[in-house]
């Protein structure tokens, strides 16, 4: 079971579209923390968790929920996840997954064009005014928290091996 930190950002339906779009999303507080952390602590009580919908493609969340089951390894994920204490303080096993910059802009305008109707120019754009900033300022940072840091994200094996041994090890307790 995983939770994704992305389904937290604030509802902006308050605003026209143009000005939704020219949010930055990749600032902390583009993210209602406190909501996310209410969800995290029923999970970690045994408790399921409505978890929000957000619409990517209109930058606003959805009246609709998804029920999270709590169960004994909960994923959580996202790029500011260590970058918040609160959020961080609720998690067993801290990791950061360190990928080149090339290959997260490759991989961002693959899903961007795909999933969130976007185009190249508005994916560079978006990478350029605000992600690396906010990559540098609060992203890249936020390693120091974590227990595993990982590079090359899933192709090494041995790091990959460690978790997998960690996490059958608290599954056997």
């Amino acid at each position: 079971m995983s939770v994704h930190q992305d389904r937290y950002y604030r509802d902006l339906s308050h605003l026209e579209l143009a000005e939704r779009a020219r949010r930055n999303f990749d600032h902390p507080d583009a993210v209602e923390e406190a909501l996310m952390v209410e969800h995290l602590e029923l999970l970690r009580a045994g408790t399921a968790a409505p978890l929000p919908v957000y619409d990517f493609a209109r930058h606003v969340r959805t009246d609709r929920i998804e029920w999270a089951e709590s169960r004994p390894v909960v994923l959580v994920e996202g790029i500011l996840i260590l970058a918040a204490a609160a959020i961080r303080d609720l998690l067993d096993i801290k990791l950061f997954v360190d990928t080149d910059a090339d290959v997260r802009l490759i991989r961002r305008i693959r899903r961007d064009l795909a999933e969130r109707g976007r185009t190249v120019e508005s994916v560079n754009d978006q990478w350029m005014a605000t992600v690396r900033p906010m990559h540098l300022e609060f992203v890249e940072p936020s390693k120091r928290w974590a227990d595993l840091i990982i590079p090359e994200g899933g192709y090494n094996t041995v790091a990959l091996d460690l978790l997998i041994s960690r996490i059958e090890r608290a599954l056997d307790a």
